[in-house]
């Protein structure tokens, strides 16, 4: 039964103290940081470049406020996260995201006044005053922006609409999310329940296919019904981003969302041509599991159930101990911060009611590297526990040995400090595994993390660069032009026939990434390149785990690609998705030599 926040051990829970030690000291706080906003527009504003001085004390002020207002909002929203009932929590969680609206209201100033400067002068003024230099990375960001920068009123008027802009989003959130109601479906105990997007999953996985069936069906009826009203949300989401992209003077809404995080478009492209050259893999994967399953009509409601019937069972404790044993091969630096979050209580550990859901790191420039989980002893929940220890490996790495400036780091280089580890904890545990059950469990568990992450991604990623290239064509997105090109694309990735699987037509109707600008990509790339490096760290050098650190300690010093060639990887070459699909292979052969052997009856 789910305990009340009260009953939970207290070495189980996170101590946010270590942030603020009582909850006035982040109101006085909070009172101090409004004050110190509410001067800027005087002080401040119009007189970024009034001199070399002036430049470096407002940039200094504006970091340092940036700085106290993070810290301030991982404590609320923390504090409301380990029991979302409380209003207290919730009222601070609501004054520290106005704080927020507040500081980029303050210094919206900043990037436009920056860039009436020519670099003629900054690069005078970096010489004159040699402090200037600390944030030479900051200002060369900025400055690759600025073609694509409009004039102060152009701006004003874009900023003024970007209420308008995330309309169709927020629109496709309450729609799908509050609206729609879908039917009743029976579970693996004949019991009648409402579909949700929160069960849909676990009834995917049924070992029952007449479950998965029916839910599945289920589900897409309702897509197939309000199909022209998600065709109609998702087009207008991809006019936004193909006007925005249009006025900036990009090429394409795909250049302008990528030149963001400055990660060149190349890295995409050959994503997507790599996927194409190993699809043969994943259809290789799908008449496994056809086998496994012993269904001759395989279908895309089959793709999901579990393989194998093996339950691994880890108390919190044995998680702990398991995964300082892995992480052990990054050497003494990186253990002794494992011990640390470990033991000085980084970690939220138990579900309480009340308690946000799922699991993640967080934390602020100033705090510990928390994590929030919900441990219920399952071999997902070790493997969560490596991934969010690698996300707060990342930022403690990254905090010590950056200054706040360069303290933090882009999506895309977060996800590989994650699943790095879950690839480590999947080698490691099949080293050690000498029981066929066992391993087979294993294979399954990566193979299919593998296939979401990896090919399914990408899938996603090919789908939503097409529909903006099809718009900025002029050509109507429809759902009729919807349905048939992720309907094909589907074909193609599983090999399994679109006219037999009539339902999966009306999947991009579902799938929040589609709203977020070309993000989905950096999951497939950061799984490709965790399988790289996890046999880097594993099978390599002393060297090569020095080169792992030095990307973790470099945060946002250089660009993204920059970083991550100092752990070896060169985004732009096929090496590292060669080495991801040649492991996916090895396991994928070890796996059939287990059905061949009829491990999985």
């Amino acid at each position: 039964m789910v305990k009340n926040r009260n009953e939970i051990p207290e070495a189980l829970t996170w101590d946010l103290t270590t942030i603020f030690s009582t909850d006035q000291k982040w109101e006085t706080e909070l009172e101090k940081v409004k004050k110190e906003l509410s001067l800027v527009e005087t002080n401040d504003k119009g007189h970024l470049l009034d001199s070399a001085e002036t430049l470096l004390t407002i940039t200094k002020n504006m970091l340092s406020i940036s700085q106290k207002v993070e810290k301030l909002y991982v404590y609320a929203s923390m504090k409301n996260d380990q029991d979302t009932r409380e209003a207290k929590y919730q009222e601070y969680q609501s004054k520290a995201t106005a704080l927020y609206v507040n500081f980029g209201e303050s210094y919206a100033f900043y990037e436009p006044e920056f860039l009436k400067i020519t670099k003629e002068t900054y690069e005078q003024w970096l010489e004159i005053l040699q402090e200037l230099k600390n944030y030479d990375h900051m200002f060369e960001r900025l400055f690759a922006k600025k073609e694509h920068i409009l004039s102060q009123k152009e701006e004003k008027i874009l900023a003024a609409a970007g209420e308008i802009f995330e309309s169709p989003s927020e629109t496709f959130e309450i729609f799908d999310n509050a609206d729609v109601k879908f039917p009743f479906v029976k579970n693996e105990l004949g019991e009648k329940i409402q579909l949700t997007h929160g069960n849909y999953s676990s009834l995917m996985e049924s070992k029952n296919r007449e479950v998965r069936k029916a839910a599945y069906e289920a589900l897409y009826s309702n897509y197939e019904q309000y199909q022209h009203t998600y065709a109609k949300t998702l087009q207008t989401n991809v006019k936004v981003y193909n006007f925005n992209a249009q006025i900036r003077a990009y090429d394409s809404a795909r250049q302008a969302a990528l030149m963001s995080n400055f990660v060149p478009e190349k890295v995409y492209d050959v994503l997507i041509e790599g996927i194409h050259q190993h699809l043969p893999l994943l259809h290789r994967y799908i008449e496994l599991r056809k086998k496994i399953l012993g269904i001759s009509d395989f279908k895309m409601y089959d793709i999901y159930t579990p393989l194998s019937n093996l339950d691994y069972k880890f108390n919190y404790t044995e998680g702990v101990k398991k995964a300082q044993e892995v992480l052990a091969i990054f050497g003494e630096e990186y253990s002794q911060k494992v011990k640390a979050a470990f033991e000085q209580r980084w970690i939220d550990v138990e579900e309480n009611i009340g308690k946000r859901s799922g699991a993640y790191s967080g934390g602020s420039y100033d705090t510990n590297a928390f994590m929030l989980l919900n441990w219920q002893e399952t071999l997902d929940d070790l493997f969560t526990l490596v991934h969010e220890t690698g996300h707060s490996m990342h930022s403690a790495f990254t905090r010590e040995n950056q200054p706040y400036v360069y303290g933090n780091y882009p999506i895309f280089l977060a996800e590989i400090a994650s699943t790095t580890n879950e690839n480590i904890l999947t080698e490691t545990l099949l080293k050690e595994s000498k029981d066929d059950k066992e391993r087979f469990a294993l294979l399954n568990h990566w193979l299919d993390s593998f296939r979401g992450t990896v090919f399914r991604q990408s899938q996603f990623a090919e789908f939503e660069q097409k529909i903006h290239e099809v718009d900025a064509e002029g050509e109507v997105l429809t759902s009729e032009f919807l349905n048939s090109l992720y309907g094909e694309l589907n074909e193609k990735y599983y090999g399994l026939s679109a006219k037999e699987n009539p339902e999966i037509q009306f999947e991009w109707a579902r799938i929040p990434h589609f709203y977020y600008n070309f993000y989905v990509f950096q999951y497939a790339t950061g799984f490709a390149e965790a399988s790289f490096l996890a046999e880097k760290v594993v099978h390599g050098s002393a060297t090569d785990r020095q080169n792992y650190l030095d990307y973790l300690k470099a945060g946002s010093s250089a660009y993204p690609l920059d970083v991550i060639a100092k752990a070896g990887v060169n985004m732009e070459s096929t090496d590292y998705l060669e080495s991801a699909f040649k492991l996916f292979e090895k396991r994928l052969n070890e796996l059939e030599k287990l059905v061949e052997k009829g491990v999985h009856l």
